[in-house]
């Protein structure tokens, strides 16, 4: 499945959720060449372009045609009522020929009802807001659901859970396509976490999420974590620096970041190194060295493991030019 996305096709039909929608025009269809993010081409389309009413009472016109969608490397589906039954035959069509072209498939909260009805999630794995879980499970008995999940992907199919996932799975697209430079920058600009910690592995983090900031012991750990990432650090020695005990340090971090010091310290780590990797010719030795590794073969093995591929075709897709 090819990462390279340039167009962008959000396909609506029915009743269209605004929110839904609006996620994908924020990250897909806005101008972000000032925070050096390279755009997309980007196109709303409905059955013969024609108008879609929105479930906030207004009708969204101008629309593009489903032949538009036919030639996008990224087809999104936001929620579209009604969920009891498949949406036009016409949208199903450009669902499964988006997959059988080896486009990427995205679906948003219920728009994921529409990925199932096409067929593509039989034997995939998947997310769907939990209010729907037992729905969804009753209808595509096949897909493989994990409801804890913020997002999922498979094989170039990606769903996501409630309304706010939109967001995180959007970030996620733009990692995988942009780099996570590109995210993070886009997140900071939209005011929002580049991470979520969840059940579903995620590919974007971020040093402090926007809850950390309720409890100063940890956010003080937080930066203090920063600045040491090329060190060896214990949970011990951050139950120290907190003051706390370690089961109370413990505690108190997972209800601030959502979860524990360990996958944390990873994160931060496997985040320091795609950067440099991006924005340096430094060697996957020097790297592993600088994001607290004793080799390059432990960074090769968590890289491998958390983002799917290796340092060197990471760098090779992401480096920057200059």
């Amino acid at each position: 499945m090819a990462d390279t996305v340039n167009r962008v096709a959000v396909v609506v039909a029915g009743e269209v959720s605004p929110f839904e929608l609006g996620v994908a025009c924020e990250v897909f269809g806005t101008d972000r060449t000032a925070d050096g993010i390279e755009g997309w081409e980007f196109a709303v389309c409905s059955p013969g372009g024609e108008a879609v009413a929105s479930w906030s009472s207004f009708t969204l016109g101008g629309l593009a045609p489903l032949s538009v969608a036919r030639e996008a490397d990224l087809v999104i589906i936001p929620t579209c009522a009604p969920r009891s039954e498949p949406p036009p035959a016409e949208v199903l069509d450009v669902v499964t020929d988006a997959h059988d072209r080896n486009a990427l498939v995205a679906g948003f909260c219920a728009g994921v009802f529409t990925l199932g009805y096409a067929g593509l999630l039989d034997d995939r794995h998947c997310t769907v807001h939990w209010f729907y879980e037992q729905q969804f499970r009753r209808t595509f008995p096949r897909a493989k659901v994990d409801p804890s999940a913020l997002y999922a992907e498979d094989d170039g199919v990606l769903t996501s859970a409630g309304t706010v996932a939109a967001v995180d799975l959007c970030l996620h697209l733009v990692r995988k396509t942009r780099g996570v430079d590109a995210a993070t920058a886009l997140a900071r600009r939209m005011v929002t976490a580049p991470h979520r910690t969840g059940g579903q592995a995620q590919f974007v983090a971020a040093p402090v999420p926007s809850d950390v900031s309720d409890d100063a012991v940890v956010a003080e750990v937080l930066e203090w974590i920063e600045r040491r990432l090329d060190q060896p650090i214990t949970v011990t020695e951050l139950a120290q620096r907190s003051g706390l005990g370690e089961r109370t340090f413990l505690r108190r971090f997972a209800a601030a970041t959502g979860s524990t010091p360990h996958r944390w310290l990873t994160e931060r780590r496997l985040d320091r190194a795609q950067h440099l990797l991006e924005t340096t010719g430094l060697g996957v030795d020097d790297i592993a060295v600088a994001c607290g590794y004793g080799s390059a073969a432990a960074l090769r093995h968590q890289f491998a493991r958390l983002r799917g591929t290796s340092p060197s075709h990471y760098r090779s897709t992401f480096a920057r030019a200059d």
